[in-house]
């Protein structure tokens, strides 16, 4: 089974962090921003799974994919030395235009901590807005083909 296939059947790339003490705050509760923070990790974990090399898109392609709007929706407190589980969804692709969602969840119960999206646009070293690299954009396209959208 190819990387692709694997990853649309389950329609998601999983990532695990480990909450750190620095990570919380005063009450021992993950501060908020952490959270954008694992997105990234859930988003270039993905974007490996896929095959890709986000690294190699900035260096050989000029692009970069900016993140131009997050959300986050917070429903359990994560806490210092928590397992978390970053289940991370390609949502959707319209050009140079990217959205990604993601959920946090707790390994240990299985608990929904915070959900979440990130829309990004590609652009070169400039910051203006350009094509997505087609070797990225056909795997994105394959993958939304192939996967169930939630």
């Amino acid at each position: 089974m190819t990387q692709l296939e694997s990853l649309s059947s389950r329609g998601f790339s999983e990532s695990r962090v480990r909450v750190r003490y620095a990570e919380t705050d005063q009450m021992g509760v993950v501060y908020h921003a952490n959270y954008l923070i694992w997105f990234e990790v859930g988003r270039v974990d993905f974007i490996r799974e896929l095959g890709l090399d986000y690294r190699a898109m900035e260096r050989e392609e000029n692009a970069l994919i900016a993140v131009v709007e997050a959300t986050a929706r917070y429903k359990a407190p994560a806490r210092y030395d928590d397992e978390l589980l970053v289940r991370t969804r390609l949502a959707g692709v319209r050009g140079p235009i990217v959205r990604f969602r993601y959920e946090v969840i707790r390994a240990a119960d299985e608990t929904l901590l915070c959900e979440g999206e990130t829309v990004h646009m590609v652009v070169g070293r400039d910051m203006k807005r350009r094509d997505m690299p087609q070797k990225y954009a056909e795997r994105f396209a394959a993958l939304i083909t192939h996967t169930p959208q939630v």
